[in-house]
């Protein structure tokens, strides 16, 4: 079975080879580890890797250099799958990765990641084409937009996040301790209130939530 290929950025010097021996140890064949956001372009242009994992905040601005530099590969490479690990939640740059509607995404905040499975998964989720959400990003990037989500009931708020975390009808059924048709009818509801057209595919549902509340 081929292994994961993975291009990784992260400027700490500890973190960035602790996470090129976690990838190791789990599978994944890390095709590059770099630190700042030229080179992260040019390996990811020149790699193509199955995913790339991100930090926002490289040289040389450190300010959110890692992610423009992902979001500037994918208008070459349509589709990159790309998963943010960062501290911050830099909204601007975060809707338009997660608006792109191409290819697996993923956005998860360092001091959440606590368990190392669940880290793995949301690797392969997003390399396999599906989403991977921290749910304090969702509130950040849902909450400054507030007016669409007012006509939502506050149980299809709540079946609402669970989408945005790229979880499918079953596991949020599972989750909310209610039928999967429940579920379904909430859904249906949600996309009817937001002027969306309902959509089977967990990934697509949720870029289309996070595009039309971006405008």
């Amino acid at each position: 079975m081929t292994q994961p290929r993975v291009v990784l950025a992260e400027d700490l010097t500890l973190l960035r080879d602790g996470l090129v021996r976690l990838f190791s140890d789990h599978g994944f064949d890390v095709v590059a580890a770099v630190e700042n956001g030229p080179t992260l372009v040019r390996e990811l242009l020149a790699l193509r890797p199955d995913v790339a994992v991100v930090d926002v905040r490289l040289p040389p601005s450190y300010t959110d250099e890692g992610l423009r530099a992902a979001l500037a590969a994918r208008r070459q490479i349509p589709g990159l799958p790309v998963l943010v690990l960062s501290q911050y939640v830099e909204q601007l740059y975060a809707r338009e990765l997660l608006a792109d509607g191409q290819g697996g995404i993923g956005y998860l905040l360092k001091d959440r990641v606590s368990n190392i499975g669940q880290f793995m998964e949301a690797v392969h989720r997003v390399a396999a084409g599906g989403t991977a959400l921290d749910q304090t990003v969702v509130a950040k990037l849902l909450g400054s937009r507030r007016r669409p989500l007012e006509r939502l009931s506050p149980r299809e708020r709540e079946v609402l996040a669970h989408m945005a975390q790229g979880r499918s009808n079953a596991a949020i059924a599972a989750a909310m301790v209610v039928t999967d048709k429940a579920v379904g009818k909430h859904i249906t509801s949600i996309f009817t209130k937001l002027d969306l057209q309902p959509s089977e595919d967990d990934n697509r549902r949720v870029l289309a939530v996070l595009a039309y509340l971006e405008g």
